[in-house]
């Protein structure tokens, strides 16, 4: 009996790859990457060349499941003069234009790669997201993965192609980049951080216990028309996570008891309010839904994972 095909779009990004490792290791079904440009997948499976909103009817043949993680992405420093546009014109457009075409071409399910800013970007203490809350996105990256969203799910209404969006706070793991690299950086160079006094709790997940839950969704039957919210179901303050990562490292975090208020203003005054409100504030995701419905609960520990991140930093960055 033959594997059934699944196409995973931004395959040469951090989370697409990871998807496709997962489902060659799994052998569950046959993965096909859908890349932009030069890929480390390339002999390891069907490799297809792929542009988000130039999507062809013939790249759909023999799909059956696709997992959608393409997109543009945030962006700190975000050039475009009207940057709501730019984020419609890719996440939701492109986005609608492929499950339009991967409905008409029978393909059984459309997995989308969301994000927690759906939701919002911060909680108040013990009140965590849910996947059925009222969302609340408040930048245009979140505005646009919303909108997609809603899109999707009318679809899903008009089409017999089954929908499942996933909602992934943070996502960290080997090879991540970013701020999470840049914490990596801090941490191995044993530089002080004015971080010890935020009393917060954020909710993250490792790469492996994200591409864990996409693979369970990709044939559940419980997942279909449904939205989840992920993370690795171990929340941490900052000072804590700045803390189990040094010990990663084999370090010990250096940390000052700034207050989250002076850290605010002083950021403020430099324009980076933004960069202190994510390091301070909460933002936590209850994923007792994905328990319930699925029977998933994260298979990797978060001590685990960040071993794992922190190896592969330590390999890659060595002194």
């Amino acid at each position: 009996m033959s594997l059934q095909k699944v196409l995973v779009t931004g395959a040469g990004g951090f989370v697409g790859e990871a998807v496709v490792f997962r489902l060659l290791i799994g052998q569950r079904f046959k993965p096909v990457a859908a890349v932009r440009g030069l890929t480390r997948l390339q002999g390891l499976c069907p490799v297809m060349r792929f542009h988000l909103g130039a999507a062809t009817a013939e790249q759909m043949v023999g799909v059956q499941v696709i997992v959608h993680a393409a997109a543009r992405v945030h962006i700190m420093h975000e050039t475009a003069k009207d940057a709501l546009r730019e984020f419609r014109r890719v996440n939701v457009d492109g986005t609608l234009q492929l499950a339009r075409l991967a409905a008409q071409a029978g393909v059984k399910r459309f997995v989308y790669i969301s994000s927690i800013k759906v939701n919002g970007e911060r909680t108040a203490a013990g009140r965590p997201f849910t996947a059925d809350d009222v969302v609340a996105p408040s930048d245009p990256y979140g505005v646009s993965k919303y909108e997609a969203e809603q899109a999707l799910m009318q679809l899903g209404r008009e089409s017999p192609m089954e929908i499942v969006i996933i909602r992934p706070p943070l996502v960290y793991g080997p090879g991540v980049k970013a701020n999470f690299l840049c914490l990596l950086k801090w941490l191995d160079k044993g530089l002080i951080l004015p971080l010890g006094g935020i009393r917060n709790l954020r909710s993250m997940v490792s790469i492996d216990n994200l591409v864990d839950l996409i693979d369970t969704c990709l044939d559940h039957p419980a997942a279909a028309g449904q939205i989840f919210l992920v993370s690795d179901g171990d929340d941490m303050s900052t000072p804590r996570l700045l803390r189990r990562l040094a010990s990663a490292l084999g370090k010990s975090a250096r940390l000052l008891p700034v207050s989250s208020i002076l850290l605010t203003l002083g950021a403020t005054a430099i324009g980076k309010r933004a960069v202190a409100q994510r390091v301070c504030e909460s933002l936590q995701v209850d994923i007792s839904k994905n328990r319930e419905l699925l029977g998933w609960v994260p298979p990797i520990d978060v001590d685990t994972a960040m071993r794992r991140t922190a190896g592969h930093f330590l390999d890659t960055h060595a002194k």
